[in-house]
């Protein structure tokens, strides 16, 4: 007969992984948040240490940041390339485009850690550089159809996406809302850079940022 575990034992056992459970979404919690404000170059011990954890515990669940930095941005990845899916199925392609952008760029506004991961060769995070890869070749067939439809210019390419973004992650802002703000305005001012077509619609409202304050 085989012996069976004790109560006592499958208590212990059932708190163990629930408490294995709960760290490791309190350190993915953590990290989210801290990469969001601070981006990558925050070390996995000051992570380990504002999860309330310690370094080995931190190491067990996620042996390199590489691997700490796709589970983190994993949502946010698939959320882009829902993104960009979306858009294809606009019958309007450079509406579907110009959403696009201005989406994305919000996303990467308000998280720092995700422009990183973003823009960061991640040669072991299969995953996740395919997911990447999926959203940036829906993009490129979005960029075309927007291209064929007349509303966006023909020189216009996938790389100019990536400077789009790479410039947005410079905006500072005092606050998510004023970044938000800001990143719309931004977008705004290079949609109408890139249209084959004159827009001459109004932009958002102009935001005082950090480098203005006292100039006006």
């Amino acid at each position: 007969m085989t012996d069976q575990p004790s109560q006592p034992a499958l208590h212990a056992s059932h708190e163990l992984r629930s408490d294995a459970r709960d760290n490791r979404e309190r350190i993915l919690q953590v990290a989210r948040t801290t990469f969001a404000e601070e981006g990558l170059d925050v070390s996995m011990r000051e992570v380990a240490r504002r999860a309330g954890v310690g370094p080995a515990t931190l190491y067990r669940r996620f042996p390199t940041k590489e691997a700490l930095v796709t589970e983190a941005f994993g949502e946010q990845m698939t959320t882009c390339s829902a993104i960009v899916e979306a858009a294809l199925r606009d019958p309007d392609p450079w509406h579907g485009f110009r959403t696009v952008i201005e989406e994305v760029c919000v996303m990467h506004a308000l998280d720092r850690g995700f422009t990183a991961a973003f823009m960061t060769a991640f040669p072991k995070a299969v995953d996740f550089a395919e997911e990447r890869t999926r959203a940036l070749r829906a993009l490129a067939e979005l960029i075309q159809r927007a291209k064929d439809a007349g509303g966006l210019r023909r020189d216009f390419v996938l790389d100019d996406v990536i400077l789009l973004i790479m410039a947005n992650s410079g905006i500072r802002a005092t606050s998510r809302e004023a970044a938000v703000a800001a990143t719309r305005r931004f977008v705004a001012l290079q949609v109408q850079s890139i249209g084959a077509r004159p827009d001459g619609g109004p932009l958002p409202p102009a935001v005082r940022l950090p480098l203005m304050t006292g100039l006006r």
